[in-house]
This record gives C-alpha cells, sequence and structure tokens, in this order.
C-alpha cells in the first residue's frame, strides 16, 4: 500500500488580506504561478471570480515528458479571508488534498500551502515519487514563491519554508 505524503510551505506576503485573497481565490489565476514547462491550460469553461464549494475546475497539464493529462479538481471548502480547499476528482494522483490558508500578520499575510497526496500503483508509485514526483512538487511550488514575489513583493527574510512529512 503506497503512503500519504505531504508537502507543506509557508510564505510571507507584503499585501493587505483582501488583495492576496482576492489573487489566489480566483481559479483563473493559478496559470500565473504554475511554470511554463508544466503547459498548464485551464480548460473549463467558466471560471468564476471567486471560488466556491462545489466548483470543478478542469485543466491540461504536463507534468513529465511533456505528456499532457487532464486533471479535474473541485473547491470543496471555502471560509472567506481564511482558506479553501481543492481535491482532485480525476487526474494523475490516487489523492490529491489541497489546503490553501491564509493569516493575517503585522506587515502582511502568511500564506501556507499543505498537499497531501498518495501516488497511484502502490509501492511503483513510492518509488516515482522518490526519484521525481516528490522534486517536481517542491520546484512547482520554489516557482511559485518566486512568482508571488514578483507580484506582491518580497517579505524582509524572503524565505520559503518547506516540509516534507512522510
Amino acid at each position: 500500500m503506497s503512503r500519504v505524503y505531504v508537502l507543506k510551505t509557508v510564505q510571507k506576503i507584503p499585501a493587505e488580506m483582501e488583495v492576496v485573497w482576492k489573487f489566489f481565490s480566483r481559479p483563473g489565476n493559478l496559470q500565473t504561478i504554475t511554470p511554463k514547462e508544466m503547459n498548464f491550460i485551464i480548460t473549463s469553461p467558466f471560471l468564476t471570480e471567486a471560488a466556491y464549494p462545489g466548483e470543478i475546475i478542469t485543466y491540461k497539464v504536463s507534468p513529465v515528458w511533456n505528456i499532457p493529462i487532464r486533471w479535474v479538481t473541485e473547491i470543496t471548502q471555502v471560509k472567506h479571508h481564511e482558506y479553501f480547499v481543492d481535491e482532485q476528482r480525476f487526474g494523475p494522483y490516487a489523492m490529491w488534498h489541497h489546503e490553501h490558508h491564509f493569516k493575517s500578520i503585522d506587515g502582511g499575510v502568511e500564506m501556507t500551502d499543505m498537499v497531501s497526496y498518495k501516488m497511484p500503483y502502490w509501492f511503483i508509485g513510492d518509488i516515482a515519487n522518490t526519484l521525481f514526483v516528490r522534486n517536481k512538487l517542491k520546484n512547482i511550488f520554489t516557482y511559485r514563491y518566486h512568482q508571488i514575489e514578483n507580484l506582491f513583493g518580497r517579505w524582509k527574510d524572503g524565505e520559503l519554508k518547506q516540509v516534507f512529512f512522510y
């Protein structure tokens, strides 16, 4: 049986909560903070200005060897200015649960991403995770970190905190 892996990132953003929330809760902005080599394209015919529980979002993405994969996620929970959760309904993972948390702090917003995921294909998936999936996810979130700095400015310490739990 394969494991559930957790990637946690924490980033401080020097901007007002309303500005940060508006950007991250708008599904169409995900393309802006995803590496170009992923060929990430949102294919949903209608995108909202703000995510809502039950919203289905469809994508095409090429995470490995430029092979396109269809991915479908659902926004399952939203608490305005605090968090929202997206979960994979169809796609490359056996399970994908992504929590986006936002907390007002002095001088801006602390954003925490917590991704719990499980690889398909039992131990073969675990081997794939060890060989390249884990690093690919780390690279995606590092790219996001820099894109967020470009969009909102650099926090004083400018450090992305990433932790993997197994």
